[in-house]
């Protein structure tokens, strides 16, 4: 009998990894490719569609069928993810009608029209037909300003598709968005009644003009001859919808109980929480979760790996030379002198506001500050002090949960960041809660891989993910250091309250340069 294999792919912020399964979850091969983030201009972010989504899965997938010996006929499903919510407008041949995709909430260019759709459908109404409040995350702004800025390419797209399904409709023809990655093209996905909603789409597009929802183990195709070819693939082999990378990493360590929570250190923090019925706060995003009748509180950070990126590349660059030239690892040295800093940093706090914030303020204008810095202050206090700003905002998350009574019972730590044994500590500390950190941590791939297997009918339930979860550790918080991090948890707080309208007046001031 001939055996069964998965096929996943997601495509991250800056790299994109692959990982073929057999159905029992055995990893047998995994391949990964680094790629570049583009910032055409202050506020925007984007990924050359071609050049990294398309391109990213068509290298890892003939690099794993390669390495891996695992005939094409014998992947049984594939599945997909990417970073999430984006936007790209397509032609009839799914070809990207712009070079660059708009990405998730890192890109803050929809401002004005943020506040032109608060006006017009009002921000209660809005708040109440989708669960959330419009922020740099939600896609109708960003869909409205291509009808504004971009308008000949607007008029031109036949369809509007986010990372995801534009990997989905490369590989089927067929164009497919999850239910949790619609509820994230504000204002036009229903909350409640789980579909496009026709009022809300009607000044911003036409409803013909959006993927068709489905569940995210839904299939969504086949892989067509032209994808085939560009692949490696089996003609007919079948696609399943996915969902963001987020949710797939989610779904990959085993997060789907009511209680459980993922809490991903990657180039943002991100967090899912599986709440037992539709749960909704304006400071965090409710949702559909990854199958029917699951739902989720979803939270994210801006910038979290992207600012310890940021930090190495811009004011460790003799580090990052040493390592280029056979040298230590930049992260590794600078995590190192971090340990050596005193809880606290020596009195010095940082806003990690670096591109706007998301969750819980939601503030596209917010910006990113040290505070504190005295001539005894060195680059280790610098860098510590930004894991314990992002530790603060993981801790600022906890405590809108908490007000809320959607507290989580389980935090499951995922994500690069997880190799970061001081940056784990530093964030059970300050939110004085422990991290299970599964020893298999391959990321959304391995979630994509399983939701193949599920949509193809291999197990009997997504449940089944918890045979694939093993060798889980706990980080404990020290609470004698949770005592000692308590009040700059509050200055933390009330810094961003009181410079909250002098963040925007210098927002303001530096786009008018």
């Amino acid at each position: 009998m001939m055996q069964d294999y998965l096929l996943g792919i997601d495509i991250g912020t800056y790299e994109s990894k692959g990982v073929i399964t057999d159905r029992a979850g055995n990893v047998v091969n995994v391949q990964v490719c680094p790629h570049e983030l583009s910032i055409p201009q202050q506020g925007w972010a984007e990924h050359d569609v071609e050049g990294v989504w398309w391109r990213d899965f068509v290298t890892l997938t003939q690099r794993l069928l390669q390495a891996s010996g695992v005939a094409p006929t014998q992947i049984r499903a594939v599945g997909c993810s990417a970073i999430g919510p984006c936007l790209l407008p397509v032609d009839t041949a799914c070809r990207p009608l712009r070079a660059g995709g708009i990405l998730y909430g890192i890109d803050t260019r929809a401002v004005a029209e943020i506040a032109e759709l608060e006006v017009q459908r009002g921000r209660d109404a809005i708040f109440e037909q989708t669960g959330a409040m419009l922020s740099a995350q939600s896609i109708g702004p960003k869909l409205l300003w291509l009808k504004h800025n971009e308008p000949e390419i607007y008029a031109r797209a036949h369809k509007f598709v986010t990372s995801t399904s534009f990997l989905v409709a490369r590989l089927t023809g067929r164009y497919r968005i999850d239910h949790l990655t619609a509820s994230f093209w504000i204002p036009g996905y229903d909350f409640h009644q789980q579909q496009w909603n026709a009022d809300a789409c009607a000044s911003i597009v036409e409803i013909e003009r959006l993927p068709e929802i489905g569940w995210s183990s839904d299939v969504a195709g086949t892989v067509t001859a032209e994808a085939a070819r560009a692949t490696g693939l089996a003609e007919g082999t079948p696609v399943v919808i996915g969902s963001t990378d987020a949710a797939a990493e989610a779904l990959s360590v085993g997060v789907t109980s009511p209680g459980q929570m993922m809490l991903m250190y990657g180039s943002t923090v991100f967090m899912i929480l599986v709440v037992e019925k539709p749960t909704v706060d304006e400071r965090l995003w409710g949702a559909p979760y990854l199958f029917p009748n699951t739902y989720q509180l979803a939270a994210g950070m801006a910038t979290s790996g992207a600012l310890t990126r940021w930090f190495r590349d811009k004011l460790a660059p003799d580090l990052v030379n040493a390592e280029g030239a056979a040298g230590a690892n930049a992260y590794s040295e600078l995590t190192q002198a971090a340990a050596a800093v005193p809880t606290g940093s020596a009195g010095l706090l940082v806003l990690p506001y670096f591109s706007g914030e998301r969750t819980p303020i939601n503030d596209p204008q917010a910006r990113g500050l040290f505070f504190g810095l005295t001539l005894a202050h060195s680059r280790a206090h610098m860098f510590r002090a930004v894991l314990e700003g992002i530790g603060y905002g993981v801790a600022h998350h906890f405590r809108v949960m908490e007000e809320i009574g959607a507290m989580p019972r389980e935090v499951v730590a995922v994500g690069g960041g997880t190799k970061s044994p001081l940056w784990l500590q530093v964030v059970s500390d300050i939110s004085g809660r422990p991290q299970q950190v599964p020893g298999v941590t391959l990321g959304a791939s391995y979630g994509d891989a399983f939701l193949a297997g599920l949509g193809v009918g291999l197990f009997d339930s997504y449940h089944a993910i918890d045979q694939w979860r093993k060798d889980v550790r706990t980080v404990s918080p020290s609470l004698e250091n949770t005592a000692r991090y308590a009040p700059y948890l509050e200055l933390y707080l009330e810094l961003y309250r009181r410079n909250r309208e002098l963040m925007h007046q210098l927002d303001t001031l530096s786009k008018q340069a």
